[in-house]
């Protein structure tokens, strides 16, 4: 039986679990420029947002006993995809990000499909993959 109407409204926040947290929220605050929002040290967690998507960073509990993401062999979030303004932004990014010591540039800005769109990933601090989508 199908529901004509969704039952959910987009959404609400995403919750990331990360080798370092320090390490995850500066990238967040100081790199992309989101804000916290809150914290919870005795779990430890922060909350950020850019306005737009709020995220949670949870700290791993034993840091050195994670593994790093495999997106062929793990069950989950293959990757975030944030949107940024458009390709100029998405080139500014990319050249900041290059020079950042804690990420990993896994390809530079690019054609999405073959569309006008524009898309680079890498993976953060942290370990997550982020990809991001100038869509102008």
């Amino acid at each position: 039986m199908s529901n004509p109407t969704p039952l959910t409204k987009g959404v609400h926040h995403v919750g990331l679990t990360v080798a370092n947290l320090n390490l995850s929220r500066s990238f967040f605050v100081d790199t992309l420029g989101y804000q916290q929002l809150g914290e919870v040290p005795d779990y430890p967690a922060v909350f950020l947002s850019d306005g737009h998507t709020m995220i949670t960073l949870w700290q791993a509990k034993d840091p050195a006993n994670t593994l790093p993401f495999d997106r062929h062999n793990q069950i989950g979030l293959h990757h975030l995809a944030l949107a940024v303004d458009g390709p100029d932004s998405l080139n500014q990014l990319h050249h900041q990000l290059e020079n950042h010591d804690d990420v990993e540039i896994e390809f530079a800005p690019e054609s999405l499909g073959g569309g006008p769109a524009q898309h680079m990933m890498c993976i953060i601090p942290g370990g997550i993959r982020i990809e991001f989508i100038a869509a102008k």
